[in-house]
């Protein structure tokens, strides 16, 4: 890599790396001042579970601000995922209004080059960044999705416990309950399973002491089934039930922040579930669909997010001084509807076509777009 192209990078990576700065602690400080007294009373009780009186005000102070960084620091793991297209377009702006407020793009055309070899750094970091989005995916926020799932009281601990599953059906239309379900260790204890017709009458309970999931279903512990249609039908055993319903899948529904922080393997894992199951079920076709539409959604957000920055990137990438103000009125609505129209296109169901390809039509459409807006630049 040249020079110049080392010194645009560097400009670049140290905007984005400020903007995020700010934003991290603008949102950090927005939560602390808002939850101040739940800290505090966090804090005092973890204190004076320490010591045996009142503990001070620096001890409070310290154990407070602990609590704080115990609690946000994966939530910036998370946020750094969903803020980096904004945070790489507006970067773009900076970095590009720099160069030009400097007559610095004046003299590359000068020297024989043009304004499109200029943009050739911004873009080759934005695909490196893209890079380190999809390994925070797949490796890091997996790792710590427990530790998306708590809130301000909850600062400190680093598991999820133990609670109660309510009523759940599957895709086989069976519905599911126990008394609780450990999330760390993944078993169930007290489990009820109500098997239906398709009238959704109850035809046979499935009861168990206990239930570890193994393999596409959970093997059950001193499980018997009673069939509840015909009283006098003996009890029979059942040592093990296949469903959908996974450990991850009761995660997910008691924390809805946990959906986020599965990486692509564990998408993969529950789709092979899936695929044990009756596929041709719709209600097995439409969970199908939904998690195809997750995983293949995130590589076309990544992919829009860059397209979003080429489209915004002519409205700053001038040969002249121009009034910033103006460029960036010009550009944010642009910038505004090419991120959101990405992320609700790849979330969105599109009739007629498969989740793999559907949520790649706003990422096309993008593509086509920014063809358009990088040919308008004058160089």
């Amino acid at each position: 890599m040249r020079l110049l192209d080392r010194y645009i990078a560097r400009q670049f990576l140290v905007n984005v790396v400020v903007l995020f700065v700010l934003l991290f602690s603008f949102v950090v400080a927005i939560d602390v001042s808002l939850n101040v007294h739940r800290f505090i009373q966090h804090a005092t009780r973890l204190a004076q579970a320490g010591s045996e009186g009142e503990p001070s005000g620096a001890r409070v102070v310290v154990v407070t601000a602990f609590l704080v960084a115990d609690l946000w620091w994966p939530r910036l793991l998370q946020l750094f995922n969903f803020m980096l297209g904004l945070v790489m377009v507006a970067a773009m702006g900076f970095t590009l209004s720099q160069l030009v407020r400097h007559r610095e793009l004046v003299a590359m055309l000068a020297s024989g080059q043009s304004l499109r070899r200029a943009a050739a750094p911004i873009v080759g970091v934005a695909v490196l960044l893209t890079g380190v989005q999809a390994l925070n995916q797949e490796f890091a926020l997996p790792r710590i999705a427990p530790l998306l799932a708590r809130d301000t009281g909850q600062a400190g601990q680093h598991a999820l416990g133990a609670s109660r599953v309510p009523l759940v059906a599957d895709t086989l239309g069976r519905v599911w309950y126990a008394r609780a379900f450990d999330a760390d260790t993944g078993t169930l204890e007290g489990v009820y399973v109500w098997e239906r017709d398709a009238q959704g009458t109850a035809i046979r309970r499935v009861h168990a002491e206990r239930a570890r999931w193994r393999a596409g279903g959970w093997d059950l512990e001193g499980g018997i089934a009673e069939s509840r249609t015909n009283r006098a039908e003996p009890a029979v055993r059942v040592e093990r039930i296949e469903t959908n319903i996974d450990p991850t899948e009761l995660r997910v529904r008691r924390h809805d922040a946990y959906r986020h922080a599965l990486s692509w393997r564990q998408l993969g894992q529950t789709l092979r579930v899936l695929d044990r199951l009756d596929r041709d079920a719709p209600e097995v076709r439409a969970r199908r669909e939904q998690i195809q539409r997750e995983r293949w959604g995130r590589v076309s957000i990544m992919a829009s997010n860059v397209l979003a920055m080429l489209i915004a990137l002519p409205f700053f990438l001038a040969r002249t001084p121009g009034n910033t103000v103006v460029r960036t009125l010009r550009c944010a609505p642009v910038a505004i509807v090419a991120l959101l129209g990405g992320i609700l296109g790849a979330t969105a169901p599109v009739p007629g076509l498969p989740a793999a390809v559907g949520v790649f039509v706003p990422t096309v459409v993008l593509g086509l777009v920014a063809v358009a807006s990088l040919s308008t630049i004058r160089t």
